[in-house]
């Protein structure tokens, strides 16, 4: 029973909400943003909230939510309190989710504001509370859904990972092949060069009755 239970607690932790607090301090407009990289799989569902101070104090904080491929989930402008978004993921990919704090005049220059970031993907994603009364379940049971989706998620994730390194293991295989090729080539050039060069020099110290 001990070990059922560390293994329902593990897949719980493996699958918990990312969340992070931080400063970001105000800077100009032309300045990159600060970003942060979470990944996803197909299809999978992603609510992103971010909160900050609700009062103005000479900073706008915009945040947009993009892929690694330029697919844009989300732009919100001039964050005050909190914002939440929910998507759906188009492809495997990596999420960013980046934040621009600018100064609206240069003494605002070097202002912090404090934000706080969770990012829930999958089950843990899903709004638990609304399933349980809808379809009238015991809390035991819906933390046995919810186990139930995680423990579907991990084995996608690691047929994924599986799959992901066949992949790399026949390209890998394919590029040592055609460097194998390509060596025995050059090699092979070299020697019929080398044949050229000797029969040339002696064609030529012949015509030169050297020998």
């Amino acid at each position: 029973m001990k070990s059922i239970v560390s293994v329902l607690t593990l897949l719980l932790l493996i699958n918990a909400v990312a969340a992070l607090r931080f400063v970001l301090p105000a800077k100009d407009k032309n300045e990159l943003p600060f970003c942060v990289r979470d990944f996803v799989k197909n299809g999978e569902l992603v609510v992103v909230t971010v909160e900050s101070p609700k009062y103005a104090d000479g900073q706008q904080l915009s945040v947009v939510v993009r892929d690694a491929h330029g697919n844009e989930y989300t732009r919100i402008k001039n964050v005050l309190g909190r914002e939440i978004t929910t998507f759906s993921s188009h492809q495997d990919t990596a999420l960013d989710v980046c934040f621009h704090n600018v100064a609206n005049s240069h003494r605002d220059i070097g202002k912090t504001k404090e934000i706080d970031l969770s990012v829930a993907i999958g089950a843990n994603a899903r709004d638990w509370e609304q399933i349980q009364a809808s379809e009238k379940l015991k809390p035991a049971e819906v933390q046995l859904r919810k186990i139930e989706e995680i423990v579907d998620e991990v084995d996608k994730e690691m047929n994924y990972l599986k799959m992901r390194e066949i992949r790399l293991r026949d390209t890998n295989e394919s590029t040592n092949r055609r460097v194998k090729f390509f060596s025995v080539g050059i090699t092979i050039a070299l020697i019929a060069l080398g044949v050229w060069q000797i029969i040339y020099l002696r064609s030529y110290f012949r015509s030169k009755h050297i020998i």
